[in-house]
């Protein structure tokens, strides 16, 4: 692949900083209370959630384009959860994408909608076979 553009950025762990080579992110690092954190900073699964909603709804502006159906009202959510993997003991992420949409893109327009875009976005290919990615039309 050739490069378009490069993101870099620093992290030393979940109780630290990220930060971005540009300066743009500059963020404490915690353990989320729930994996017995004192949640006083933001998380890589929250990063995450964040890039993947982005990224998602970026391709999906694409896909509606080639499609020509209008999302100018719709809205993406990524839940990205974590938990223990039972294959090797260790942990395991796993992702719902909600896609908010107007009426006429309710029902099966909206999940074809989804579906050619989970197929699109870099972060859906990126994660394809290693995360389970459920999409969910609101």
């Amino acid at each position: 692949m050739d490069a378009i553009y490069t993101a870099v950025a620093t992290a030393n762990g979940r109780e630290g900083r990220a930060v971005s080579s540009d300066g743009h992110i500059d963020l404490p690092l915690a353990h989320p209370q729930a994996l017995g954190g004192n949640g006083q900073g933001t998380n890589p699964e929250q990063l995450f959630a964040a890039g993947y909603a982005a990224c998602f709804a970026s391709a999906m502006g694409v896909v509606a384009r080639q499609e020509k159906i209008d999302i100018s009202e719709a809205s993406v959510t990524a839940e990205v959860s974590i938990g223990k993997d039972p294959a090797d003991g260790g942990f395991g992420l796993a992702v719902v994408m909600r896609a908010e949409f107007p009426d006429h893109l309710q029902g099966e327009a909206g999940l074809a909608l989804l579906k050619k875009t989970h197929a699109f976005c870099p972060y859906s290919k990126a994660t394809r076979g290693n995360i389970e990615v459920e999409l969910v039309v609101e």
